[in-house]
């Protein structure tokens, strides 16, 4: 018990030393690849619920997220994840969840139904 002690707070200070470094690298990443000009606005919200909450998406939203990129839609992510009004997720949560809604993106691209 007492090791999974340990391996909790060695993974809280990872992640909350990581968090810290993360900000500045994913600003720059968002800034250099212009990740905030490559989707309209409706379609950004669809992608933000079907992570943040629960929803679906079109196949036109999930061809603009494969094209906007990974690289982008994780720094996107790790950025709103900072934003106060989410102080109450898990962050290994969002981005796990983050993942996953990415590699459906990519299967579910071409299918007639809608993304999820």
């Amino acid at each position: 018990m007492a090791s999974l002690n340990v391996y909790s707070v060695l993974v809280v200070l990872f992640l909350t030393c990581g968090a810290a470094m993360a900000t500045k690298e994913n600003e720059q990443i968002i800034k250099e690849n212009n990740c905030e000009t490559k989707m309209g606005l409706p379609c950004v919200l669809k992608a933000f619920t079907s992570i943040f909450e629960t929803g679906s998406i079109s196949n036109k939203c999930c061809a603009e997220v494969v094209v906007l990129g990974k690289v982008c839609h994780s720094a996107l992510v790790k950025t709103a994840l900072e934003n106060p009004l989410f102080k109450d997720l898990v962050p290994a949560t969002i981005i796990a969840k983050s993942i996953q809604t990415w590699n459906n993106y990519l299967a579910l691209i071409y299918s007639p139904s809608p993304c999820s």
